[in-house]
């Protein structure tokens, strides 16, 4: 949340809802003809009535001069006895976007405010016999370091096209204890419009999943408003952060432990049958449902980053594997195996990885993006959630209910 950044649009149901507690903290009373941040009396008039005439209220629930604003305080004024006819709030970092009521007596702010910023509320306004009326108000909002600021990294990029299996993946880099107020303001918004919950891993990391894969070509925008949102515990959004992003063809991938084989499905056609071997004894693959997280064209694999030592019998060191494509943050992946061959089809001698010809898996890769799925079965050591893109390895219900808003 620094200064530069622009803040993104708040909801007007939440703004609306915060009318009901507006207080009269406003600069004074507004005077007829008054310049803005003036106090001074209305000017003399000649005609006796235009003496009488009582000049329209200016309400603002800031008060003029305060400090350590909290920086999702939504800014309202309101015209007691007269009609609004322009409100501007303005600061170094600019302009405060708002709406007008209907009947022209009140004002909402429309977007939240910076930390450690000055603003100015301008209010001009006039009453039922025209009388107008100015007013000025200033304060300043509190300052946050970024330990007090939680910035979203949000998945898939903008622009990119995912398999049906891709999960919407929002990352905190301070943890979130008021998950409920962030959650509220996280959207998914797709077309075809598709059901779909959200699910909290951790305090740092949330995940929207459909009910059902996505469907091909759908295109989905992803709303993560929750700059200056109150994060729990002091801690407050940093930034807002809209991202859109479209599905591909249905790529699912179904692995048989037992025969030792890939079927490749493209929008439900068979295009492959791919012979590969799986995690020998000791070293058993995972079944379930898993999702592409990441490609490498070539990758080292060293087994000592999945828990065998340098120097045991099970040790190894490969600079150069090709077409590696993962799984599970634990280290499963697909790739070419050309040392297995001889028993790709007929046997599982690998650590845990799904290997294949060389020739297979260039075919593979070539095809595959992030977000595609690959489905498991033939051994008893289950997926788990939290490994990889785990979403899929639950049913719906049980998903719905990590979302921090489920008992509402």
């Amino acid at each position: 949340m620094t200064l530069s950044r622009t803040r993104s649009a708040f909801a007007a149901a939440t703004a609306l809802a915060l009318a009901a507690t507006l207080t009269a903290c406003d600069a004074g009373s507004a005077t007829p003809g008054s310049d803005p941040g003036s106090s001074a009396a209305p000017g003399a008039e000649s005609d006796g009535a235009a003496e009488a005439a009582e000049p329209p209220r200016l309400v603002t629930n800031v008060r003029a001069g305060a400090q350590d604003v909290p920086v999702d305080k939504v800014v309202e004024v309101r015209a007691a006895g007269g009609t609004l006819r322009g409100v501007d709030v303005s600061s170094g970092s600019g302009p405060v976007p708002g709406e007008l009521g209907a009947d022209g007596t009140t004002w909402t702010a429309s977007a939240r405010l910076e930390p450690g910023t000055s603003y100015a509320v301008r209010v001009r306004a006039e009453g039922s016999d025209g009388t107008p009326a100015r007013q000025t108000t200033r304060f300043q909002t509190q300052d946050l370091s970024l330990d007090q600021q939680t910035y979203p990294s949000v998945a898939p990029l903008d622009g990119e096209t995912v398999g049906v299996g891709m999960p919407v993946v929002v990352g905190f880099d301070v943890p979130v204890t008021d998950r409920a107020a962030i959650e509220e303001n996280l959207t998914v918004t797709s077309t075809p419009k598709q059901a779909g919950a959200w699910h909290w891993l951790s305090d740092t990391e949330v995940h929207w999943r459909p009910k059902r894969y996505w469907e091909a070509g759908t295109e989905v925008d992803v709303d993560v408003d929750i700059n200056s949102v109150h994060a729990g515990g002091g801690v407050y959004g940093q930034e807002s952060r809209q991202v859109e992003f479209e599905v591909g063809a249905a790529h699912v991938y179904r692995v048989d432990a037992r025969t030792h084989q890939m079927r490749v499905f493209s929008d439900g056609e068979l295009l492959r049958s791919i012979p590969i071997t799986l995690g020998k004894s000791g070293f058993t693959t995972r079944s379930g449902t898993k999702v592409i997280v990441e490609k490498f064209e070539t990758r080292r694999m060293n087994s000592e980053t999945v828990g065998i030592p340098a120097g045991s019998s099970e040790a190894y060191d490969i600079n150069d594997v090709r077409y590696a494509m993962r799984l599970t943050y634990s280290g499963e992946f697909i790739h070419a195996a050309p040392w297995s061959e001889g028993s790709q089809g007929y046997a599982n001698v690998s650590h845990g990885c799904t290997g294949m010809s060389t020739e297979n898996a260039a075919w593979l890769y070539a095809m595959t993006r992030r977000g595609d799925v690959v489905e498991y079965t033939g051994t008893d050591r289950p997926m788990t959630l939290d490994n990889g893109y785990g979403d899929w390895n639950t049913s719906f219900a049980d998903y719905r209910q990590g979302s921090a808003l489920s008992a509402r």
